[in-house]
């Protein structure tokens, strides 16, 4: 269901399920919980590519366990979401940085875990799709509040409700995606931005993924007391006094 490979600093974790365009079912879900479960323990692991194997990313949930039996259906959805909300918490959590690769269709809760990382990288060929209130019912996987966030309210309706396709360049104009790279060197773009990112201060990073995930809620006062706490702890660091000896001794640090 999930296969993980690591290289020096970078871990990546792709999806397995591609004659199904890794649609999410429980065992993939529970798959992908076991994968990034204690990452964030693990200060060797300095980023991480969450990918998809084949023609998408994720296209979605598996519908065909709601089809199979429909008068279960709020039981199925409590038992999938509850397995997919721990996955959108472990990474919204995780000190080092996650970047999703994306290509293909990406459609329903393949949207809100793309959206749930900390950086996207798009293929040309991908594009984006709600869904979710052509079935009936509304987003799940942190959608709605990411896309307020990133779009906000009127967009993020209008993405939502109309269930028009977005691609990927209208998704990087929208500010959804960091870059649209060709289909062909989508997993070395991923590898090269994760190699940049995997020599910065472990510390650094940790800080600056919650300051910024504060800022969505917070004031710019209460911001302003974060950071000071934030920079003070981190000038305590072997990271801090190594950046800057090597600021004065004028070469890259070596976190």
């Amino acid at each position: 269901m999930v296969r993980t490979e690591r290289h020096g600093a970078v871990l990546t974790v792709t999806m397995n399920r591609p004659k199904v365009l890794n649609v999410l079912d429980e065992a993939l879900a529970d798959a992908l919980l076991a994968a990034f479960t204690g990452l964030g323990e693990d200060r060797s692991i300095r980023a991480v590519i969450l990918a998809g194997a084949g023609r998408s990313f994720m296209a979605g949930g598996d519908l065909s366990r709601f089809h199979a039996d429909l008068a279960a259906a709020p039981g199925t959805a409590s038992f999938l979401i509850d397995r997919f909300h721990g996955l959108m918490r472990l990474i919204k959590a995780m000190p080092q940085p996650v970047i999703a690769a994306v290509q293909g269709p990406v459609a329903g809760g393949g949207v809100g875990l793309a959206l749930a990382c900390d950086l996207v990288i798009a293929a040309q060929d991908a594009t984006f799709l709600s869904a979710y209130t052509k079935l009936g019912t509304n987003p799940d996987g942190g959608t709605t509040w990411t896309l307020t966030q990133l779009l906000g309210p009127r967009r993020a309706l209008e993405f939502v409700l109309l269930n028009d396709v977005i691609n990927a360049e209208d998704a990087l104009r929208l500010g959804l995606v960091n870059s649209v790279v060709p289909g062909s060197e989508l997993g070395n773009a991923a590898r090269a931005l994760a190699e940049r990112l995997s020599v910065g201060s472990f510390g650094a990073t940790k800080a600056t993924k919650e300051l910024v995930r504060a800022a969505t809620t917070g004031s710019f006062d209460e911001q302003l007391n974060l950071e000071k706490q934030a920079f003070v702890t981190n000038a305590g660091s072997d990271d801090f006094r190594e950046g800057i000896a090597a600021f004065f001794e004028k070469r890259a640090a070596r976190f």
